[in-house]
């Protein structure tokens, strides 16, 4: 037999009870940002440019530049089309970029964790080692928002085994680690469960075009046919649509231009969908009736 994570049963979206989002809409439609912060000289951080000796100025200024400059413009693209926000932020941020903090709370948008620094990965922690670090991510954000976060991407969305459990038992309420589904459903841990809001990868900027390389241009028709597409599916059951950037790829002007275009596609349809924050998302799958949401 295959070896199982136990976390969530086998449920095609076609066998489950149908549920509606606020004001009788099927498909939400939230965007998430990856804030992030990396050491200088240390070799750590996807290489947008061709690697070079440490010290890499190339490729940390590349990043750096996204918290100095990409992030105020994605969240005056946000503003000019009146879109939500959640922004998962290393907690060093609070230290390094606390302009960001600012511009965050001026929005109201939702703050949630993203771990220390993308210089790490839980994956590679020890489980003592990694209950440290999300605490200390944690505390972080609460000494400086008056309140804990109640979401979790951990850093290069890499998970240990045992990363649900700890962060169930840490007082999360929802992760953005698994994208196994179009709905939320709830992952089991060993203290009780944790609800999985799905984060997919074919979409996500980084990937998209770093990785496969496509321009602007395709991925802005890439994300208006997918939103389409899931639009018209979500006619029979409830969907979420992520919108999902890193500052310093999705800031940079000839890109933001080609966003502008989505983002004037989907507020076109703004009677149709719900502009949400995942923790709102959450809130919601948590107030929906036992057996609705899969593995409730």
């Amino acid at each position: 037999m295959l070896t199982s994570h136990d976390r969530y049963s086998y449920l095609p979206i076609t066998e489950r009870r149908p549920y509606e989002w606020p004001n009788g809409t099927r498909l939400a439609v939230f965007t998430v940002v990856n804030v992030e912060v990396f050491p200088f000289g240390e070799g750590l951080g996807i290489p947008i440019a061709p690697a070079q000796p440490e010290p890499d100025t190339v490729n940390f200024s590349y990043r750096d530049w996204g918290n100095r400059v990409g992030f105020f413009r994605l969240i005056e693209l946000f503003g000019e089309f009146g879109f939500p926000a959640s922004m998962f932020l290393n907690s060093e941020l609070f230290d390094h970029c606390p302009q960001i903090i600012d511009a965050i709370r001026e929005r109201g948008d939702e703050i949630a964790a993203h771990g220390r620094t993308n210089a790490e990965r839980q994956a590679s922690f020890t489980e003592a080692e990694e209950r440290k670090a999300i605490a200390e991510a944690t505390e972080t954000i609460r000494r400086h928002m008056g309140s804990s976060p109640a979401g979790w991407m951990s850093p290069w969305v890499a998970e240990s085994r045992v990363t649900p459990d700890l962060l169930q038992e840490a007082g999360y309420r929802y992760l953005m680690e698994w994208s196994a589904d179009d709905q939320p459903i709830w992952l089991k841990t060993r203290g009780g469960r944790i609800l999985s809001i799905p984060y997919p990868r074919p979409t996500n900027d980084l990937p998209m075009m770093h990785a496969y390389h496509l321009n602007p241009e395709q991925y802005a028709g890439v994300l208006i046919d997918q939103f389409d597409e899931m639009l018209h599916q979500s006619r029979n059951m409830p969907l979420t649509f992520c919108l999902s950037f890193h500052p310093y790829l999705s800031g940079q002007a000839f890109r933001i231009r080609q966003l502008r275009r989505v983002f004037r596609h989907i507020r076109a349809h703004a009677g149709e969908v719900w502009l949400a924050r995942t923790g709102e998302i959450a809130e919601h799958a948590e107030r929906l009736p036992a057996g609705v949401v899969p593995g409730s």
